[in-house]
């Protein structure tokens, strides 16, 4: 029964989540330009990143066939992944609003783009991913399965370790000793409170 109440809870945060995402994806469509970097990479990573978040979570929300994978975690397990949860989502939705029209699902330089500093960004350089390994964690607690469960944080850590340094080499490039004195003031998942 708890089950059941946590894919629930689950499945809202996946709403949500996607209404985001989709929102601020639609009000920025992507443009194909020159500084586009979209690589084969970039592709696959991002592939296997939607299994993680939506096929193996979904498939095993909605259909018995993994239930065979299941484990078991303490009751506050559960409501602390609900907790995180909200908390991804509230970080995924302030890091679009903060970036504004600067926001692009692929790696780009947009015609205007503008070095944001303030909000979330105030204190941590990558706060959508800081979003997804918050959902990643979530979704461990909510998902007591072996497979749906740590989809998400199995995907997550590859496509964060390559797509971070090429999304700061970018900026660096464009926004030069203004971007390196940013990240010098700031943590790439974490705030840096000892600045």
């Amino acid at each position: 029964m708890f089950d059941d109440t946590l894919k629930a809870v689950f499945l809202s945060g996946f709403v949500v989540g996607s209404v985001i995402r989709g929102l601020y994806t639609w009000r920025n469509r992507p443009s194909h330009r020159p500084g586009d970097r979209k690589a084969a990479l970039d592709t696959l990573l991002l592939m296997l990143a939607s299994v993680g978040l939506v096929v193996a979570p979904l498939f095993y929300v909605l259909t018995p066939w993994l239930d065979f994978a299941d484990y078991h975690l303490p009751i506050w397990a559960g409501w602390t992944g609900a907790a995180v949860l909200a908390a991804a989502l509230w970080l995924l939705w302030r890091s679009h609003a903060d970036l504004g029209r600067n926001w692009s699902p692929s790696l780009q330089i947009r015609e205007g783009h503008s070095l944001v500093t303030r909000g979330v960004y105030r204190h941590v350089r990558h706060p959508m991913y800081a979003a997804h390994g918050l959902w990643a964690i979530a979704q461990v607690l909510l998902l007591q399965n072996w497979i749906a469960g740590p989809a998400l944080l199995a995907v997550f850590l590859p496509l964060y370790l390559v797509r971070a340094p090429r999304e700061e080499r970018m900026m660096l490039g464009h926004f030069g000793e203004d971007y390196r004195l940013y990240m010098s003031r700031t943590g790439r998942l974490i705030p840096k409170f000892w600045r």
